[in-house]
C-alpha cells in the first residue's frame, strides 16, 4: 500500500482538496452538522474539542461556525493541509490551535469531544486501533467521538467504492472507468467492514457505538468514552 500520508503531500491533491471533497463525499456539510449535534448532546457549553485529521479545515470551520463558544485543537501530519486549515478557519483562529503530527502529538486533554473524519480509512487495522485508543485516552469520561470514512458493506467493496467514485464524478465518468478506480481504491486502502469498524471502536474503549451516517461506501459512527 502507498504511504498513508501520500494523498496530502501531493501538491495537486492539496490544491484541489477544498473544491473536490464536498463533491466526493455525499452530504459533507450535513455530516459536519450531524457531528456537531452528536458532540453537543454531551459536551459543555464551552467545550474543547479534539479534531484528528484536521488538515483542510472544513470540519473546523463548520463546527466553529455552529458553536461560538467551543475551542478546538486540530492535529494533522501534513504541513500543506494544515496551511489549508488555517485559511479555511481563519475567522476563528483565536479559538483554534493546530498541531503538526499524529494523534500522539496532541495535548493530553482531557477533551470534551473528538472527531476523526475522512481519515481512518488510510490507516491499517493496527494503526487505526492505536489511533482510536490515543483519542480515547485524551477524552473526558462521557465525551463523544464521531468518526466517518470509507467502510463499504462486506462482500461488495469494489462495487460500493465505484459508486462513490461515480458520485464524485457527477455522472461524467463511464461505468468501466469508475469500476477500475473503485477496484484500485479497494486494493490500496486498508478497508474494514462496518462490523469490523464497530468492533475496533469497542476494542479502543468506546461504548454505545452507533451508526449515524451511511452514503455509498462511507459510514459514520458515534461512540462514548465510558
Amino acid at each position: 500500500m502507498q504511504d498513508k500520508h501520500a494523498p496530502f503531500t501531493d501538491p495537486a491533491a492539496v490544491a484541489s482538496y477544498a473544491r473536490d471533497t464536498p463533491r466526493k463525499v455525499p452530504g459533507l456539510a450535513d455530516l459536519h452538522r450531524m457531528a456537531m449535534l452528536l458532540l453537543a448532546e454531551q459536551a459543555p457549553a464551552a467545550a474543547h474539542v479534539l479534531v484528528v485529521g484536521a488538515g483542510g479545515g472544513l470540519e473546523l470551520a463548520s463546527l466553529a461556525t455552529a458553536q461560538r463558544d467551543w475551542r478546538f485543537t486540530g492535529v494533522d501530519p501534513s504541513p500543506a493541509m494544515l496551511d489549508l486549515a488555517r485559511q479555511a478557519a481563519a475567522p476563528f483562529a483565536q479559538r483554534i490551535h493546530l498541531v503538526q503530527g499524529l494523534v500522539d502529538q496532541a495535548p493530553a486533554g482531557p477533551f470534551d469531544g473528538a472527531t476523526c473524519l475522512l481519515t481512518l480509512h488510510f490507516l491499517d487495522r493496527g494503526e487505526r486501533l492505536r489511533t482510536l485508543r490515543e483519542i480515547h485516552r485524551r477524552m473526558q469520561p462521557g465525551a463523544r467521538l464521531v468518526v466517518a470514512h470509507h467502510a463499504p458493506p462486506e462482500g461488495n467493496a469494489e462495487r460500493w467504492m465505484a459508486r462513490s467514485v461515480a458520485f464524485g464524478a457527477d455522472g461524467n465518468s463511464d461505468t468501466a472507468k469508475t469500476a477500475a478506480v473503485g477496484k484500485l481504491m479497494t486494493q490500496r486502502l486498508p478497508l474494514l467492514t462496518p462490523r469490523e469498524e464497530e468492533e475496533l471502536l469497542r476494542d479502543a474503549g468506546f461504548v454505545d457505538v452507533e451508526l449515524f451516517y451511511a452514503a455509498f461506501s462511507f459510514r459514520g459512527w458515534v461512540g462514548t468514552k465510558g
